[in-house]
């Protein structure tokens, strides 16, 4: 293992806002986020496969009267953005250090306000299904989080997870509220994300890749 990981894991072992196996909030943290993370009420925002956390903390940066969690098992890719909000001093950021799988073990039932899935491994193949972050297995993991009127946001590059996506959404009746587009950038949705680019966005966009975009939310 380089030096580089090994400086970064030790600065997530230290830094207050990466909560990772080993730290005692780790084992306590599931419906006590506000208490015992951000010390106050507001409302919670959970970003998926977050990466370097280029999106959770440019949320954060956007709405200070919110609390952002970015979640990812990489902790070499978290630390960035750890480092990057504790410089800025934003204290409505936190990131878990986590197999998404393992979600339901982080958050209570209606704990979160609001949730972004963010480019994650399209899992093309079939024998892959339940591996994807929209699968019938990981939407059933995500609703009881999710508050009553809480939104669901998913962008990917990625055609055919965004239709098999789009086809799974529509044949469920316990889906409302949903709108999409095949362009984000060239939609009226285009500012619900401030122009916060991920690092792997920002490499398809260049591509010439469009980006696709839905929210739904539970009934």
């Amino acid at each position: 293992m380089g030096r580089n990981k090994l400086a970064r894991f030790k600065a997530n072992e230290e830094n207050r806002n990466v909560v990772q196996e080993g730290k005692e909030i780790f084992e306590r943290i599931k419906g006590n986020w506000g208490k015992e993370q951000f010390h106050n009420d507001q409302p919670l925002v959970v970003e998926l496969a977050c990466g370097r956390g280029e999106f959770t903390v440019g949320l954060a940066r956007e709405y200070p009267e919110q609390n952002f969690i970015g979640v990812d098992i990489k902790g070499s890719r978290i630390w960035k953005g750890s480092t990057i909000a504790i410089a800025e001093g934003l204290e409505n950021v936190a990131f878990l250090r986590t197999q998404i799988e393992l979600l339901e073990r982080f958050f209570d039932e209606k704990e979160i306000d609001e949730l972004w899935i963010t480019f994650p491994d399209p899992r093309p193949r079939d024998g892959d299904e339940k591996k994807r972050l929209t699968s019938p297995r990981f939407l059933e993991m995500y609703k009881p989080m999710i508050k009553g009127d809480g939104i669901i946001h998913f962008k990917t590059d990625n055609t055919g997870l965004f239709d098999y996506t789009l086809e799974l959404l529509n044949s469920r009746e316990d889906i409302k509220d949903l709108v999409y587009t095949h362009d984000f950038y060239t939609s009226e949705f285009k500012d619900d994300h401030h122009g916060i680019k991920t690092r792997y966005e920002a490499i398809f966009s260049e591509k010439g890749e469009k980006i696709k975009y839905l929210k739904f939310r539970f009934k």
